[in-house]
């Protein structure tokens, strides 16, 4: 696919450059380039094994790629610094339940670069905490160490972190994964308004192809090995007139009245 044709006058928020990654000998991503664009939603489909969460973890820094180079809204990845401009949530098996952190601490990491991670909370990161806690009905469990929890209050928790320092971009792998059908529905949903409404780009690896497809079609822009991108675009003709996020996460309480 011609991603300069796609791209016109939109920021490049992801550019995937020729990328090559091997472990152990095996090639798992051979070769792939691709452009993720301001307020695209990417829906990132394979079997197992076939670099999804590889793919997402070298997007975020955490593996480098054997050959080749990801930038972040224009910057390597390797000196990209302004990672609050980025929200990620992770498989729920990348939890270590010995972690001996509290949801709260948790939740509030994710305010956090490193220039910042050691001063004191302002009373505006409080409130951004206290509201992520609250519109993902985790209140209660604040002072709960993380490991403690059920893997569906695990996956609150996460999302509740990548959604506190409202991200310019949200990276969610598996993100429902845990979590019961009709908070799966709310959860849809609410993503669905954030990226219509707000200035966001999403992209997410889901299990749930119905509920993606859904939203962003059934054919993909492009296939690469075992990788599929779907992509849809959007230019909403009304930006909501709330320029957090914790409206949109107040609909998801609102929505679910018992999350399991």
């Amino acid at each position: 696919m011609d991603t300069n044709a796609r791209s016109g006058c939109h920021q490049q928020i992801v550019t995937i450059d020729d990328i090559f990654f091997s472990y152990e000998n095996k090639t798992v991503i051979d070769g792939l380039s691709f452009s993720v664009l301001e307020r695209d939603f990417v829906g990132l489909v394979g079997s197992n094994g076939a670099g999804k969460t590889t793919l997402l973890k070298m997007i975020v820094g955490l593996l480098k790629p054997t050959r080749g180079e990801i930038r972040l809204f224009g910057e390597p990845v390797g000196s990209f610094r302004d990672w609050e401009r980025i929200g990620y949530v992770p498989q729920k098996n990348a939890l270590n339940p010995l972690f001996p952190a509290t949801v709260r601490e948790v939740v509030t990491s994710g305010l956090f670069n490193k220039k910042s991670m050691f001063r004191r909370l302002t009373a505006a990161q409080r409130s951004k905490c206290d509201d992520a806690l609250y519109a993902m009905r985790i209140e209660d469990l604040a002072d709960r160490r993380i490991g403690q929890l059920s893997g569906g209050q695990q996956q609150r928790v996460f999302l509740a972190r990548a959604l506190v320092n409202n991200p310019e971009l949200l990276i969610l792998d598996e993100p429902t994964v845990g979590i019961d059908a009709e908070t799966q529905g709310a959860f849809f949903r609410m993503i669905r308004h954030m990226h219509e409404h707000h200035h966001i780009t999403f992209i997410m690896v889901s299990h749930d192809m119905d509920m993606l497809q859904s939203y962003i079609g059934s054919e993909p822009k492009q296939r690469r090995g075992g990788l599929s991108f779907y992509v849809k675009h959007t230019h909403a003709p009304e930006n909501c007139g709330e320029t957090d996020l914790v409206h949109s996460m107040h609909q998801l309480r609102e929505t679910v009245e018992v999350l399991t």
